[in-house]
């Protein structure tokens, strides 16, 4: 039972501790002006980043599910799908899968069509589409955040 709940921890740490490292240190220090030549590379960079990232979460959500499931029936006879951290986790995997097939796909469909984001006006209706999707990321990204913190808790508060 020790190793069930070791998986479901580090679950929660790749995908946690990822987060953090994508939000400061992947993405400002592509941006850090100077470091890239072009900001277009910068944006190449971090797209493939949230790419792995979002696959992170993804196989961390399923471990934890499936280790918090068994370990529950292993210990309370029942695996408590709708226990409060499982409702948790299954809103991240959520929020991952949409960003991840439906927004990210958006945008570099759009970087691909213009070629570089910053070569177009801000008021044209590809670059405002572009930094809509962009807001909805970033929204999803700290509600996944969020919610795995508050599972993170949940899951310490369940240790003895």
């Amino acid at each position: 039972m020790a190793f069930l709940r070791f998986l479901m921890l580090l679950a929660l740490v790749v995908w946690l501790g990822g987060l953090i490292f994508f939000a400061f240190v992947v993405a400002p220090t592509a941006f850090f002006p100077g470091l890239l030549p072009t900001r277009h590379l910068a944006g190449e960079i971090v797209g493939r980043s949230i790419g792995a990232l979002h696959w992170m979460g993804i196989v961390s959500g399923v471990v934890f599910l499936i280790s918090s499931a068994i370990y529950n029936r292993m210990t309370v006879g029942s695996a408590r799908p709708l226990a409060g951290r499982h409702l948790l986790i299954a809103l991240m995997l959520l929020l991952t899968v949409i960003s991840q097939f439906a927004i990210s796909p958006k945008m570099h469909a759009i970087r691909a069509e213009v070629d570089v984001i910053d070569s177009i006006a801000p008021d044209s209706p590809l670059r405002m589409e572009f930094d809509r999707l962009h807001v909805w990321s970033e929204k999803f990204e700290q509600g996944v955040f969020l919610l795995g913190l508050a599972a993170l808790f949940l899951k310490a508060r369940a240790l003895h």
